[in-house]
């Protein structure tokens, strides 16, 4: 086949290769002039991503894998369309459709008879059907359903190991009618691997979902289902610090028996999909309560953190503190909805001294973001945020001048902080 994968970022790029290792000819089409340089001269334009060099330099090499800016060009030449253009909400939730709309006319405008067009970015319940679909039909002068397929299919893969969740996880679509769905399925049967290991039952393969409706809503019901459960340990570790128990026993405990799969508390939850995706949920379902509750207990906790840091040191007003990890998470350098920030605002609020470092990331990648390097500073006080590996050997004498430290990720070892008050989040 001859594919065309619309944005070549985190997702998006890792797809493409995935495709053209597959033995399909794929042009990648993004908006960046830069991003397409790069991927053309076979040189991966972020880091982290698993096997990601390797695979682009080979299929670049072997000529199945290419980009360009002209995405109608790059449509009008490819059997199917893959769209993972990001989509952005505000705090209520609400979806920023621009560059989502303006990828969606581009695509129409190249678009012809017999062309499987399938989102994967996340999307509000109904988008599909009731806003692409229209959309496409209106710039192509072609019929959904009839003149072209068009499907949601979710993408449920996290960075820095696309390719093995490629593998793992079914893959689930949705078409806006039948003809859709089982062009969909054909086509991310030819395109994709799948495990078929005894640990993984029923993990194989392609699992129609009968409409485009109820693809997209188990997207957003996966992510949400991780926001609840986490914002659900949240609360359970602020009960635990109340009353002197340590949760994470707790929770081993409870999830020694079938029934029960409760998550991690922590200082924070980020990234592209957790703490976006159950607001673009709110979007469909304002009258989801305990979705709603979850998100708030979850957006607190950095604030909490620091109250946590403050109960431990006394008042924080003057006090150089250094937050460890600007990242949302360990070994990714990315901020999107990242801890870093409400945890720097929450300490300059009690009048703190906020500094940040990260091991992935530059003084003046920091500066960029708006946060102050660490550089020398005397730091009284440490909150760990993100949980790099680096993070598991880093001790007392590395800051010789802490007396206080918050681990909000549970990743320090205690041994290595003799003579430190260590505090971690449930106790």
């Amino acid at each position: 086949m001859n594919i065309c994968v619309v944005a070549l970022g985190k997702i998006g790029l890792p797809l493409a290769v995935q495709f053209a290792v597959k033995g399909h000819t794929v042009v990648g089409a993004d908006v960046d002039a830069k991003v397409v340089e790069l991927v053309n001269a076979a040189t991966a334009p972020f880091p982290g991503e698993h096997d990601l060099d390797v695979r682009l330099k080979e299929t670049v090499g072997a000529g199945l894998l290419s980009a360009t800016t002209d995405t109608a060009a790059a449509v009008a030449a490819s059997d199917a369309v893959v769209v993972v253009v990001p989509l952005f909400v505000d705090a209520q939730g609400a979806p920023d459709f621009g560059w989502m709309d303006s990828a969606t006319k581009a695509i129409a405008a190249g678009l012809r008879p017999g062309t499987l067009v399938s989102y994967e970015t996340t999307l509000p319940v109904g988008t599909t059907r009731t806003r692409w679909a229209p959309m496409l039909a209106e710039g192509s002068g072609l019929t959904p359903g009839v003149d072209f397929h068009l499907v949601f299919s979710p993408e449920r893969v996290l960075t820095g190991r696309v390719f093995a969740d490629l593998r793992r996880y079914p893959k689930l679509i949705g078409g806006i009618d039948e003809a859709s769905a089982r062009r969909g399925a054909e086509f991310y049967e030819a395109v994709l691997d799948f495990d078929d290991r005894e640990d993984l039952p029923r993990a194989n393969g392609v699992w129609d979902l009968g409409t485009a409706e109820a693809s997209e809503l188990a997207k957003l019901a996966e992510t949400t289902y991780r926001d609840v459960n986490i914002g659900l340990a949240n609360q359970f570790a602020r009960f635990a610090d109340k009353n002197g128990i340590d949760v994470t026993k707790v929770i081993e405990a409870c999830n020694s028996q079938p029934y029960s799969h409760i998550h991690q508390p922590g200082i924070a939850v980020g990234g592209h999909c957790i703490p976006v995706y159950p607001r673009m949920y709110l979007w469909n379902d304002p009258e989801a309560t305990v979705v709603r509750s979850a998100r708030e207990a979850n957006a607190a906790m950095p604030g909490y953190a620091v109250d946590l840091l403050a109960a431990a040191y006394g008042d924080l007003d003057g006090a150089g503190v250094l937050v460890l990890g600007a990242a949302y998470r360990g070994g990714v350098k990315e901020t999107a909805f990242s801890g870093v920030f409400g945890v720097v605002d929450a300490l300059k609020a009690r009048g703190a001294v906020p500094f940040v470092s990260d091991p992935m990331y530059t003084a003046d990648e920091l500066t960029a973001h708006g946060l102050v390097p660490h550089a020398g500073q005397t730091v009284t006080a440490a909150i760990l945020q993100a949980d790099h590996a680096e993070y598991r050997e880093l001790a007392a004498a590395d800051l010789p001048d802490v007396r206080v430290l918050v681990d909000g990720r549970r990743t320090t070892d205690p041994v290595n902080w003799p003579g430190v008050r260590r505090v971690v989040i449930g106790g």
